[in-house]
């Protein structure tokens, strides 16, 4: 089973891949995508939409785990983060792939037992989990995460799939 774990991002949108097997995680690749700062919205999403289909003909994920929008202060902020991640929803179901979200809560309490964890003991915790030799990019982290929280709070259904 493949999982792909995405943190969106109006910047960097974070992503990482595992590989189960027989209840063996493996880490099977992470990194960043990055929107250049230059382009406007709309060309951003053009290009995150082809990035995303690229990671799901390279990996082909069986399910995908998107981290929610956390809502700060700055609304604007909150609608770009809104587009940034119906992109990536549109894509993932355009490929069949099923979809489950989750708030930076629960990913943080999914991995550490702590809701309220620091994005630094959710990172310990990735590399910890995934035997990491280095620490992987925060935002690629956070994707890793996100699918480690699909995989710790789903198990069950989806071993029935």
């Amino acid at each position: 089973m493949i999982i792909l774990g995405i943190d969106p991002g109006s910047r960097n949108c974070g992503y990482g891949i595992l590989h189960i097997e027989q209840n063996k995680i493996l880490a099977a690749g992470s990194g960043i995508i990055k929107l250049a700062t230059r382009l406007n919205i709309n060309d951003k999403l053009l290009l995150l939409g082809q990035e995303i289909q690229l990671l799901l003909h390279e990996y082909q994920p069986d399910f995908s785990a998107v981290e929610q929008i956390f809502y700060g202060k700055n609304i604007q902020t909150a609608f770009i983060l809104g587009h940034v991640r119906g992109v990536i929803i549109y894509k993932l179901k355009e490929a069949n792939v099923s979809v489950f979200s989750y708030s930076p809560r629960e990913i943080k309490q999914s991995l550490t037992g702590k809701g309220s964890a620091s994005k630094k003991q959710v990172e310990f915790m990735v590399q910890s989990i995934l035997k990491l030799k280095k620490p992987a990019l925060e935002d690629a982290a956070d994707g890793l995460a996100c699918a480690l929280c699909l995989y710790n709070k789903e198990r069950l259904l989806l071993g029935k799939k």
